[in-house]
């Protein structure tokens, strides 16, 4: 091919509040249009020859992607009821299997068994794991294979998990019998959410409309034909979403209903007879504008997270609800309230003690307390290992008797120690460091900066370079964002970031507002009529990297993947002369025109989010001036771009990037040579591109030859 691949226009218009909008590309929307098919693969067909001369160096990638990463691993294992659960990958394997062993029952303190990751079917005394889920062997044939909704019921007979062969997140959700390892049922059309009775008779899950809104909760009988399911309940409201789960207690199926918001959460009795009066569900304190919380059954009472008093929200308890009868947030009495700098967002309930995760100066963290009959929960500890940045995950055990808090602690040079804390003692068990083969800490450094944005506000960002890489403005940079959601994107270590610093490059994570690194009011100013300081924050993080010589304009790669596309897409349109190199992943860059679009994925729900501009006309005004298809620059030199973007995908459509990168080449003055702006569709895949090992280092180094050859970089 010698020439990007042209789509036809066929232009349609829009009319809202006295303006047209006239769209050449709409048409590439159908997706069983032969002709738009077509196209696509013409795009990737072009990528693959604009990138063909990286081929050694994608190769090179994959093989430093594989040594960097151990080949052979097994996690911690987990203790629930009577069996220790694990998972294990080897060498030549792209999925991780999962397996159980027995645990002693006598012996709640028991530590987790030694397992070898070179031989994970047993421990280090040789008793003989059980295989639950062979993922390698069932993902033999399929293009795409990804599993959800994994569950044990508790009598510890059944396993449920849900799988995906074609990305679009919905499920074939199975039932099976682990003593006989036979599939006895099948529920099909199934998303995310599910939760056994107490008896394990039953297995409540979720099902999306044509919206892929997740509106009504099933429950199915085990043994019995799907198509015997009851309807337990429908949300009716199209901007709220629900999801379920099993209380750690066993008690309750939590239904949990939300916009962006406002929340409210249903309990059904888990040992009720599902149908009967008794297993109706029971809202805790009602639905009330602006009232967000969630709740943690604790036995005979409540743990609730809640924001009536609090922006950044707070701790508080409350009696269990009165079957039938709709609670009121009156009944939340106050245990803790976050100290400056902190959010609270969420609580995890044991026997003897609760495990409260929060943000604290923009960090993840968790505090743990301890409690007494007369429910006087009292701040025992924090879960850190003190350094600077450092990003903290509670692995939520859902045994409700574990007698420790199990966590996990990296940042983007520390790769991840998984430890146990006795919340009696506070003393720390160190469970597991990460096995890296090939790297080495001492040889990276790890920074916390501070840029001012437009409006003066300090926006955080995180900085990881060999120590060798010179800070004078000539080495090559890659900054990545998201910004959107109350999402937090934490210094997290990543095995495949050491080919980039290896090669001289300087990797930078930015906070913009819009996300949720620093508390609520972080994110209220990033979202609907403030959503410009999220694509403005992130140019100052950038300009502020270069005036402090890490990189310079013609040495700077953006990177930033579905709202964090989004991001792309403005800031190419806002500052393109402050990058040499854009990667848009699955960019939400259609923004306007999916949001005036309620009959599509996600749109009803995402009014809170961006605003409703079918309603509200200056909502509409204000999304159009930063939409990035309707705000490319005519006649400006743009960085290169690749859009990268999956068929299957229902989050954000493969054809908003299909349009954009038509309307670049169209628009800006790029040379398709020096400065290419390209598209690469995967044609069986999702939101999250493929699945496999092995497909993942190929995807990855696909996308990283292109940011790497723009910025001048091969060894």
């Amino acid at each position: 091919m010698n020439n990007a691949p042209i789509a036809p226009k066929h232009p349609t218009e829009r009319t809202h509040h006295g303006h047209t909008h006239t769209d050449n590309y709409e048409w590439l929307r159908e997706k069983t249009n032969p002709e738009v098919i077509k196209h696509l693969e013409a795009e990737n067909a072009w990528t693959d020859t604009r990138l063909d001369h990286t081929k050694n160096l994608q190769n090179t990638l994959v093989k430093e992607y594989e040594a960097h990463t151990a080949l052979d691993d097994v996690s911690v294992p987990i203790r629930l009821r009577n069996y220790w659960y694990y998972s294990a990958i080897q060498n030549g394997q792209n999925y991780r299997n999962y397996y159980r062993l027995p645990a002693d029952p006598q012996n709640p303190q028991e530590q987790p068994p030694h397992i070898d990751p070179q031989n994970p079917r047993q421990d280090q005394t040789g008793n003989q794991a059980h295989l639950l889920i062979d993922q390698n062997r069932d993902a033999e044939g399929h293009q795409f294979y990804q599993i959800a909704n994994l569950e044990i019921s508790p009598n510890d007979q059944y396993l449920t998990y849900g799988v995906d062969n074609a990305g679009d997140e919905r499920f074939t959700q199975k039932i099976i019998n682990l003593a006989s390892g036979q599939t006895i049922d099948e529920i099909q059309d199934v998303v995310y959410g599910t939760a056994f009775t107490a008896d394990s008779s039953h297995l409540y899950y979720v099902r999306a409309d044509e919206t892929w809104r997740p509106y009504q909760v099933w429950v199915h009988e085990i043994g019995k034909p799907a198509d015997t399911d009851q309807l337990v309940y429908e949300e009716k409201d199209e901007t709220y979403w629900m999801s379920i789960g099993a209380s750690r207690d066993g008690n309750w199926i939590i239904i949990h209903t939300g916009a962006t918001n406002t929340s409210e959460i249903q309990l059904i009795d888990s040992h009720a007879l599902p149908g009967s009066a008794a297993a109706k569900p029971t809202s805790v304190a009602g639905r009330h504008q602006g009232l967000e919380y969630q709740v943690e059954p604790a036995a005979d009472h409540l743990l609730i997270i809640h924001n009536l008093n609090c922006v950044d929200s707070e701790l508080a308890w409350a009696p269990l609800p009165t079957p039938g009868v709709t609670g009121s947030p009156n009944s939340f009495q106050t245990l803790a309230t976050p100290q400056e700098g902190e959010r609270y967002l969420g609580i995890n309930v044991y026997a003897t003690h609760a495990v409260l995760e929060l943000r604290s100066e923009g960090m993840a963290s968790a505090h743990y307390y301890l409690t007494d009959p007369n429910h006087k929960w009292v701040k025992e500890g924090e879960l850190t290992q003190g350094n600077p940045v450092e990003t903290v995950s509670v692995t939520n055990s859902d045994w409700f008797y574990e007698s420790n808090i199990r966590w996990t602690v990296e940042s983007l040079a520390t790769p991840p120690t998984t430890l146990d804390t006795d919340p009696i003692t506070g003393e720390n068990t160190v469970l597991k460091v990460a096995n890296t083969p090939g790297y080495k800490a001492e040889n990276y450094i790890e920074e916390r900066h501070w840029a001012t944005a437009d409006d003066g506000t300090q926006i955080p960002y995180t900085t990881i370079r060999h120590k060798d890489t010179p800070v004078d403005g000539t080495a090559p940079a890659l900054i990545y964002g998201y910004g959107s959601y109350e999402v937090s994107v934490d210094p997290m270590w990543s095995p495949m970031r050491q080919s980039l610093l290896d090669r001289g490059m300087v990797w930078a994570l930015a906070s913009p507002r819009g996300g949720g690194e620093m508390g609520r009011r972080w994110y209220e100013n990033g979202r609907t009529n403030t959503k410009k300081n999220t694509f403005s924050d992130f140019v100052a993080c950038s300009k502020d990297l270069i005036a402090k010589g890490y990189s310079a304009p013609d040495r700077l790669a953006a990177q930033g993947g579905s709202a964090g596309g989004l991001l792309m897409g403005a800031i190419a349109n806002l500052a393109p002369e402050t990058y040499r190199v854009i990667l848009a992943q699955v960019p939400f860059v259609d923004a306007l025109t999916t949001i005036l679009m309620p009959e599509l994925p996600l749109t009803a729900g995402e009014w809170e989010e961006w605003g409703n501009p079918i309603t509200d006309p200056a909502i509409y005004e204000y999304m159009r001036s930063y939409t990035p298809c309707e705000n490319i620059r005519p006649g400006t030199q743009y960085p290169a771009i690749l859009a990268t973007t999956s068929l299957n995908d229902t989050r954000v459509y493969y054809v908003e990037p299909a349009k954009w990168v038509q309307l670049l080449r169209e628009e800006t003055t790029n040379d398709p040579v020096e400065r290419p702006i390209l598209l690469h569709c995967e044609m069986v895949a999702g939101h999250a591109g493929t699945t496999g090992r092995a497909a993942k280092w190929k995807e990855v180094a696909y996308d990283m030859s292109f940011v790497l050859d723009q910025l001048g970089i091969a060894e």
